[in-house]
């Protein structure tokens, strides 16, 4: 895929390297230390002075001095995206920044198996099944952030509103879907504002055989020239972003896409904070966002809202 160039990381990201060595068992940076407690020695000097602080059915939480210490027991087969369900019920109110979340998410994921890539690889693999083959039905009305199962039908809805063979996914995260859209036989390229995330997107897409191109890139000033792909989604996107910024998103996809652009939001009464979500959509919020491209569309309800506009 042509036209496309990287661009540098805007100001204020959280910046976590996924791939950095770290001792067995244990993870930490300046702000959070994450152990689990089968495979490392727990620090005793930061667990002795004072009774823990949160313990649950799968954490216990420390908070000697300014770090938070957080004790696991997982196993490999439980790492894939549910731990942010675990962390966001368990840790409510000792999380309390997306920042930190994204902390205790990292050492969790590292603290359970040794090796770097072969711990994220396993995380991959276990979260790509179930979005491919969900264990259960979800309520529709289940927010789709609660588990991996519930956010499987958004997959299978973005999958089918696609057009063309080429597709440009902003904000991807950690891109399960460029990794869906790859093994379909989409030419896709994964966009992201966070180098971290595309980095580790990209080492693990050539471990596992897929050509998923990753660039760091900010959503409002897409590296690519006009109708340089068929399709550009958004797929939970726009709600992480100030209002002032959903317009200017949704112009640049406008302009990438030769055929579509596919955006998906969660409806929520309040933005969730521990996702990082600024702001809430509902079915009214996204029809006046279609109307002002001046483009056919259609919105509708499905785990979520939907905005589709027809770009040509």
């Amino acid at each position: 895929m042509t036209g496309l160039a990287d661009t540098p990381v805007p100001a204020g990201a959280v910046r976590i390297d996924p791939l950095a060595p770290s001792h067995p068992g244990r993870w930490e940076d300046d702000h959070v230390v994450v152990c689990h407690v089968d495979r490392a020695p727990v620090p005793v000097r930061l667990v002795a002075a004072r009774p823990p602080e949160r313990v649950t059915d799968h954490f216990e939480v420390h908070r000697p001095g300014e770090r938070l210490l957080v004790l696991h027991r997982l196993r490999p087969d439980e790492l894939d995206d549910d731990i942010a369900g675990l962390i966001a019920r368990e840790l409510t109110g000792v999380v309390t920044s997306a920042g930190d979340f994204e902390r205790v998410f990292t050492g969790v994921v590292r603290s359970t198996v040794s090796d770097p890539l072969t711990a994220w690889s396993t995380f991959y693999a276990n979260s790509l099944a179930v979005l491919r083959s969900p264990p259960h039905d979800v309520d529709p009305d289940v927010a789709p952030e609660s588990s991996l199962a519930a956010f499987a039908p958004v997959h299978e809805r973005a999958l089918v509103e696609i057009r063309g063979r080429t597709v440009l996914d902003v904000g991807s995260c950690f891109g399960f879907l460029p990794l869906r859209l790859a093994q379909e036989g989409f030419d896709v390229v994964a966009t992201d504002h966070t180098p971290g995330t595309m980095g580790l997107l990209g080492a693990v897409a050539r471990r596992r055989g897929q050509a998923v191109r990753t660039v760091v890139a900010d959503a409002r000033t897409l590296p690519a020239r006009t109708g340089a792909v068929d399709t550009v989604t958004a797929v939970h996107l726009l709600e992480h972003l100030p209002p002032d910024d959903t317009v200017r998103v949704l112009d640049e996809m406008l302009r990438v896409a030769r055929r579509r652009v596919v955006v998906a939001v969660p409806y929520e009464d309040v933005p969730e904070p521990v996702y990082g979500h600024l702001r809430t959509f509902d079915h009214g919020v996204l029809h006046a966002l279609g109307e002002r491209t001046g483009h056919a569309f259609r919105v509708s309800d499905d785990h979520g809202g939907w905005l589709v506009v027809d770009a040509a």
